[in-house]
């Protein structure tokens, strides 16, 4: 059931999954990140300079009174005034005890400043190559896009189907042809055809006959010996009558043939 549950959320949320994994978009974020880590290094560096220059300044301050406290303990002592000296000397103890420890402290800050500066200073120079090298990927990630779509492109190029087509249509054209010869060959064999040689046959037999009437009318030839019909002998009583016309016709074709010998 789980199981189920998640294949419907993934698959619902799958689009925003893809985009949010995508190498551009990563690159971009992590230079986001870059910059806003950046400003915070930038903003705890002011703040740190921010404390040197105030114990510069308050070192400064405390080691003038210093000076002006020992200055005016002479004075007081040059004019006979010892108690006043001796006040004006313990003041300035004081104030050299916290000047010491302000002292320490702007060491201290002054290190930490300079190792805050040179982290500064990598960190830029971090960003500067981090930038280099996101672009260089971004180019890579451009040029890999690229190369995916025209190899997706040269897949889908075929001309295996194209090869096929045209075999199909030759196959056909060649099955037509066959065809072709095969009704022409049958043409010669049917009954029409036999029909059409025989009248070829009559016409050139009435030509013969013509012209041997001709050549005998002009001289050009010896009258033909007296035509001997041969009869055909009777047929049996279960003979068709197609049969005895056809035997009629073969007995006047025969009779025919000898005329014209």
């Amino acid at each position: 059931m789980f199981a189920r549950i998640w294949r419907y959320l993934k698959g619902l949320l799958g689009f925003k999954l893809d985009e949010l994994e995508d190498p551009e978009i990563l690159l971009q974020q992590a230079q986001q990140e870059m910059r806003e880590a950046q400003a915070k290094n930038r903003e705890r560096a002011v703040q740190a300079l921010t404390q040197k220059n105030n114990l510069q300044a308050l070192v400064d301050q405390t080691q003038k009174t210093v000076d002006n406290l020992q200055a005016k303990a002479e004075l007081a002592l040059k004019n006979g005034d010892r108690d006043l000296a001796r006040q004006l000397l313990v003041e300035k103890q004081q104030y050299e005890t916290t000047l010491a420890t302000t002292k320490e402290s702007l060491a201290n800050v002054l290190q930490t400043t300079e190792t805050i500066k040179q982290a500064i200073r990598h960190e830029e120079e971090r960003i500067r190559a981090k930038t280099a090298q996101a672009l260089a990927l971004k180019a890579q990630w451009k040029q890999s896009q690229i190369e995916i779509s025209i190899n997706k492109a040269l897949d889908g190029f075929s001309t295996d189907n194209t090869d096929a087509a045209f075999e199909r249509a030759k196959s056909k054209i060649a099955t037509a042809r066959s065809e072709s010869s095969a009704r022409t060959e049958l043409a010669k064999d049917n009954l029409q055809g036999r029909l059409t040689a025989l009248d070829d046959v009559a016409a050139n037999n009435a030509a013969d006959d013509e012209l041997a009437r001709m050549e005998q009318n002009m001289g050009l030839a010896p009258k033909p010996a007296a035509a001997t019909v041969t009869t055909t002998p009777a047929t049996a009583a279960s003979v068709s009558e197609i049969d005895k016309q056809l035997q009629a016709l073969e007995a006047k074709v025969g009779g025919s043939s000898t005329g014209g010998a």
